[in-house]
C-alpha cells in the first residue's frame, strides 16, 4: 500500500471537502481495510490525541485521514456517542458479477453483515451499496416496463445478481 503523505501527526492536511466518519475506536483498522479492499484508496495520515479526551487517552489514534475510491475521508475515534446508519453509505458501482462479489464478500467476510437490495455493512457499521452498472442501466432504461421489472427483481435480492437484473431488463425473469 502506498501512501500519499507520511503517516505522522505532522503530515500536511488536504485542502477541500472531506467526509468525516465517526468510529468508536476503529478508524485506523477501518482505513487500512478500505485501502486493502478498494482501488484508489489509501491511508494518508494518522494523528494522535495530544491529551486525554472523553473517548480516549493522550497518544491514542484520534484522527485517520484516508481515501476511499478517490474520496477524501477522515475517521474520528470519538467513542460511543454516535453510531453509523444507512442515512450515509458509500455507493460502489461495479462492472460485473465478479467485482460485485469481490467487494460484497470482502465486506461481509471481514465481520460485516448482509442487507437487502445490494446493501451491506462493514464491521464498523458503515453502510455500502455494492451496485452493478447493470442495475443502474436497467433503472435508466427508456422503457418503463423494463425499469419496473429491474426494480422488482432488485427488491427481492440481497447481494445483487447481474444476470438476473439483465434478464429482467430484457423481459425474461428467469422463471
Amino acid at each position: 500500500m502506498e501512501t500519499a503523505v507520511p503517516l505522522t501527526d505532522t503530515a500536511p492536511r488536504k485542502a477541500g471537502a472531506t467526509v468525516c466518519l465517526w468510529y468508536d475506536h476503529g478508524a485506523e483498522a477501518a482505513a487500512n481495510f478500505y485501502a486493502r479492499t478498494f482501488p484508489a484508496s489509501s491511508v494518508d495520515a494518522i494523528r494522535h490525541a495530544p491529551a486525554d479526551y472523553p473517548g480516549g487517552r493522550r497518544g491514542d489514534v484520534l484522527v485517520v485521514e484516508f481515501t476511499v475510491l478517490g474520496i477524501a475521508c477522515m475517521g474520528l475515534n470519538g467513542g460511543t456517542a454516535f453510531r453509523h446508519s444507512e442515512a450515509f453509505s458509500f455507493q460502489v458501482t461495479t462492472a460485473d458479477q465478479a467485482e460485485t462479489d469481490r467487494y460484497w464478500d470482502a465486506i461481509v467476510a471481514n465481520g460485516g453483515s448482509e442487507g437487502a437490495c445490494g446493501w451491506c455493512k462493514d464491521r464498523w457499521g458503515v453502510s455500502w451499496q455494492i451496485t452493478p452498472a447493470a442495475l443502474l442501466d436497467g433503472l435508466a432504461d427508456p422503457d418503463p416496463a423494463a425499469r419496473q421489472r429491474v426494480f422488482t427483481t432488485m427488491m427481492g435480492m440481497g447481494r445483487l445478481d447481474v444476470a438476473a437484473l439483465v434478464a429482467a431488463r430484457q423481459g425474461d425473469r428467469g422463471t
